[in-house]
């Protein structure tokens, strides 16, 4: 019988944070040996940032092409992309991906090195998600939408000087990430209990210090963005490598992202993926009987929504939602329990959380 306990931990080889590290791309890809780049961006950081990529690229002497990607999702837009590379592209050892942009660029990126065997680099320029130092991607599939794995990033770079510039919701996006780490941990400390999963108490124990953290730091985030940008980028990075620890991405995601997930069903992706699981949070709190006012106060303080209103969701859709979550990922056993929530029990939730 095999080993509940074992799996293969994935981790970059070096992360960079600070101002100005954006710079240091071209020799980091230099000392990996590497010599061909390809790199997927968007419309905005192209125009804001496309030059300091250019620049230190063309300083270390590197092979290199500049990809803005279409609208479509991370899968579609990768696949668009392998039919373009060349062959040189697709030889391992010598060639490397970086996504430089948000969340749906940076999983393009890992799905385009995962799917040809190249080496990937995470530099993200909005603190909304975890994603950017995991090995996980997003991608819808029969209108849900789901992650897998692909590719840990080798490095990642954290420019704290082009984070700060991010409009204000992605860091409240940011910190809805993760406070939800405190009702992940407790789903999988249940999952444990009661259905003999494997649980990594180190996983769960710094996943859970990277809430509390984050909460504590709420004011200094609403602050300051540069401070803010530091302290959410660290945590994110910190969070996306716990899901490399652990094997899976237990310790940061839970009935929360189930919710998520369902509310992306059921109203098209009304928000940022961190406003939904910072809403769901309050919610999954109180069903583990957790401090959930002080989660409300903390996504509050920095702007973040705390209600339907506030991602223009029906009372309705997210009552639906609720109900739904639980069969988002059927073999993921949390608080919502194999049956998930009644309608009147979902709508009871959401209105003594003050959601609806």
């Amino acid at each position: 019988m095999k080993d509940k306990s074992r799996h293969t931990v994935r981790l970059p080889r070096r992360i960079i944070l600070g101002k100005g590290a954006v710079e240091e791309l071209g020799s980091n890809i230099r000392e990996l040996g590497l010599k061909r780049v390809v790199v997927l961006t968007s419309k905005t950081p192209m125009r804001l940032f496309g030059e300091k990529i250019r620049k230190t690229l063309s300083e270390s002497r590197l092979s290199f092409r500049l990809i803005p990607i279409g609208g479509g999702d991370a899968f579609t837009e990768a696949l668009k992309l392998e039919k373009s590379l060349a062959r040189p592209d697709r030889k391992p050892g010598g060639s490397v991906v970086v996504g430089f942009g948000g969340g749906r660029v940076i999983d393009a990126g890992k799905i385009l090195a995962w799917r040809n065997s190249l080496e990937f680099i995470s530099v993200p320029t909005v603190p909304s998600h975890d994603g950017i130092a995991s090995p996980l991607a997003s991608a819808p599939r029969g209108g849900r939408r789901y992650s897998f794995n692909t590719i840990m990033p080798s490095v990642i770079i954290g420019d704290v000087s082009i984070l700060a510039t991010a409009p204000g919701k992605y860091f409240g996006a940011g910190v809805g990430d993760l406070v939800a780490k405190h009702t992940a941990v407790k789903d999988w400390r249940l999952s444990h209990t009661l259905r003999g999963e494997y649980y990594g108490e180190y996983a769960a124990s710094l996943a859970e210090t990277i809430a509390e953290r984050i909460v504590k730091c709420v004011d200094k985030i609403a602050g300051d963005k540069l401070e803010g940008a530091s302290i959410l980028v660290e945590a994110l990075i910190h969070a996306g490598v716990l899901i490399g620890i652990a094997g899976s991405s237990r310790p940061c995601s839970g009935s929360e992202h189930l919710f998520s997930h369902a509310l992306d069903y059921v109203a098209g992706y009304p928000a940022l993926h961190g406003e939904q699981v910072g809403i769901g949070t309050i919610m999954m709190s109180r069903l583990h009987d957790g401090d959930w006012l002080r989660i409300r106060d903390a996504l509050s303080k920095v702007g973040a929504p705390v209600s339907a209103r506030g991602i223009n969701v029906s009372e309705k859709q997210l009552v639906k939602a609720l109900t739904l979550a639980h069969t988002i990922r059927p073999e993921r056993y949390t608080i919502l329990g194999d049956k998930g929530l009644t309608r009147r029990a979902a709508e009871e939730l959401a209105r003594s959380t003050m959601v609806i």
